[in-house]
């Protein structure tokens, strides 16, 4: 080896020794952030549960992970799926994708809505969009309160119009919870929207006319496939809170509509399982991160169709 390759060589692992110690703070902080509580959430489903909260450290056990889905009869010890989790578990997925599918199908006319307008007029509307985040989101979500209950906005033109008699029960259900999620994650779905749909060079669409193609072919053939990638971001960014969402399903939806995020905050708090409840959060977790594959893997498979 020469002189000239030895040195380019040092250099090369100095540059890298540096960089590695640039990025260790980071690293340290993410780490201790983010991945460590995470390992504590780990160990604590595998251990006993304590008889005041906490757990039993040192005693191995596979409770939390076995109450996630079963339960033993007090009877007569017999072992049977656990409806109420699976049933809190089917509603949180389901009211999570039909909200991840609304907020597409408003915030999509939206977003072209405003990709469109002169640059002034765009900049006011995506503005407006913002501003919903400038509110907490326990204050918006009291707000549509006003919309759901008995007395609100929805029962009263129900009732002005005479399509009922009487007010119709939306507080304290799923469709109370659905409404309100709607409304909380509507911008986070249209701003990602916005931002692949100003890129699009509307001459392609110009020439999906000029080709005789109809308004829904051009929707489905040029639109949608340019501005796949918004698609898949802004259903990330809707999907994942949503499905572990607190706040809302605890003041929409009472008490007895529970989702996972209000389940596992019951098994920590009044129920005072700390291992259920670490299983629980590691469940969650995990169909996060499927949900995260299927996206990443879609939109990797879009993209190579895209360039070839």
């Amino acid at each position: 080896m020469s002189d000239a390759t030895r040195i380019a060589e040092n250099a090369r692992r100095a540059d890298i020794r540096n960089r590695w110690w640039l990025t260790a703070p980071a690293l340290f902080i993410l780490f201790v952030a983010a991945i460590g509580p995470l390992l504590v959430v780990l160990l604590y489903s595998f251990m006993l549960k304590g008889d005041f909260g906490d757990v039993k450290y040192g005693q191995f056990s596979l409770d939390g992970w076995f109450s996630v889905f079963f339960e033993r009869d007090i009877f007569d010890d017999t072992v049977g799926i656990a409806e109420a989790h699976v049933s809190i578990l089917w509603r949180s997925v389901k009211l999570s994708l039909i909200t991840t599918l609304l907020t597409l199908f408003i915030g999509f006319p939206t977003a072209y809505y405003i990709s469109i307008q002169e640059p002034r007029r765009r900049d006011l509307l995506v503005f407006m969009v913002t501003i919903p985040f400038w509110t907490n989101i326990l204050i918006r979500t009291f707000a549509m309160q006003e919309v759901v209950r008995n007395e609100g906005v929805i029962n009263t033109l129900l009732v002005w119009s005479g399509i009922v008699d009487r007010p119709i029960q939306i507080m304290y259900t799923d469709w109370a919870i659905f409404f309100g999620m709607v409304y909380v994650y509507l911008p986070l779905m249209v701003l990602p929207l916005y931002a692949s749909m100003e890129k699009i060079d509307f001459r392609l669409v110009e020439a999906g006319y000029d080709l005789y193609a109809g308004r829904f072919q051009v929707l489905r053939r040029v639109i949608i496939p340019l501005v796949k990638p918004g698609i898949v971001a802004g259903s990330i960014l809707v999907f994942i809170p949503s499905l572990g969402a607190y706040v809302t399903p605890r003041v929409l939806g009472g008490g007895k509509n529970l989702m996972l995020g209000n389940l596992i905050d019951l098994q920590f708090g009044q129920g005072k399982n700390w291992p259920l409840g670490s299983a629980l959060s590691i469940t969650l977790l995990v169909i996060v991160t499927v949900a995260l594959l299927f996206y990443v893997r879609n939109a990797s498979k879009s993209g190579g169709g895209h360039g070839h």
